[in-house]
């Protein structure tokens, strides 16, 4: 009877709480039956195999907790995951953006101007295509001597090509220059009558020649809208997320759409000369920016003024810029004319 018993605390041992508390009150009663210390032991056993019973019920509860761990992270990550993401601009606030960035760097660069110098548009086209794959500064350091030998395009048609190597030399790449300019100026020479033409669809079947220069010549010579799409121009756009396209054709079609027909010339001076004086492809000086409330890309540079100062070019920086002949507006405004090729 008494073993029967104690079996029925073992089987009620594994439930705890207060089941194993009676029987283990009962167990004295057992014990003076018995009438030995073994029902004691027993009893004693009973109540220290219950108290682990009552440790398990903080288990169950810890399980609940490591279950609601996970959904704590996906509260978190839901939280997070719509601020890496900005809300898409709409079209009209994106045109808006744009135009008032532009009215911004006019008021920043009011003479900016076409980085070359030149007389006409035979020169003008000449150092454009010269000026692929250096800066606009070797550029004009070069071309003096050259329309000083070679003024018209009959003239550079009828070079020695090895002369007129020698003379490019210092721009690079000097032999396929020189059979671009030498080609260029024969086809105007036998198809336009030595003039450079004014059409777009003229320029671009002259070797050398893409709509880049194309829109360099008609924008600057003849006064007639485009959008010089060049390295600067193509860096700047994306970063203020004006485009995401990578084409020349097709970054020139975007931006053509966020703009006036009649702002496109003045509008590629003042993104180019901001991403020659300012928004640099390595690093940008965010901190010395004029656009910086207004640029996404905003933070991609040095952001602290004093160190951003000391990284703007030409006269933001208080240095020469890249044409020999400037024009006056740009030397009335502080600019510095850059010197000559071989000066100190």
């Amino acid at each position: 009877m008494v073993v029967r018993r104690d079996s029925a605390v073992g089987e009620q041992d594994p439930g705890g709480g207060r089941k194993t508390a009676k029987a283990t009150n009962g167990a004295p009663s057992e014990a003076a039956v018995v009438g030995g210390k073994a029902a004691v032991k027993t009893s004693a056993a009973a109540g220290k195999k219950a108290a682990p019973a009552k440790k398990p019920a903080p288990a169950r509860n810890a399980a609940p907790a490591k279950e609601s761990a996970p959904a704590k992270k996906t509260t978190s990550a839901t939280k997070t995951a719509p601020a890496k993401k900005a809300p898409a601009e709409s079209r009209t606030a994106l045109v808006r953006r744009a135009r008032r960035i532009n009215r911004e760097l006019a008021e920043v660069y009011p003479y900016a101007h076409p980085e070359l110098d030149f007389d006409n548009p035979f020169q003008l086209v000449v150092a454009t295509v010269l000026s692929a794959q250096t800066t606009d500064l070797r550029v004009n350091q070069t071309t003096p001597a050259l329309f000083a030998k070679y003024p018209t395009p009959d003239d550079l048609a009828a070079a020695n090509p090895e002369e007129v190597e020698e003379i490019l030399r210092p721009c690079g790449f000097f032999r396929a220059k020189t059979k671009s300019v030498m080609g260029l100026s024969k086809a105007l020479v036998e198809n336009h009558g030595g003039e450079v033409p004014g059409r777009l669809e003229d320029l671009v079947k002259l070797p050398g020649v893409g709509r880049k220069t194309a829109f360099v010549v008609l924008g600057n010579a003849f006064g007639r809208p485009g959008i010089t799409v060049d390295t600067h121009f193509q860096r700047l756009v994306r970063r203020w997320q004006w485009t995401e396209q990578t084409d020349p054709d097709k970054i020139e079609a975007e931006i053509g759409a966020l703009f006036p027909k009649s702002d496109w010339t003045d509008l590629s001076h003042h993104v180019i000369w901001h991403g020659r004086r300012i928004c640099h492809a390595r690093k940008p000086a965010c901190g010395a920016c004029p656009v910086a409330p207004l640029c996404p890309a905003y933070g991609e540079g040095e952001t602290d003024p004093e160190k951003a100062k000391k990284l703007l070019k030409y006269e933001k920086g208080g240095f020469p810029g890249q044409r020999l002949n400037p024009p006056q507006a740009y030397l009335d405004a502080g600019g510095k004319a850059a010197p000559p090729l071989g000066a100190g």
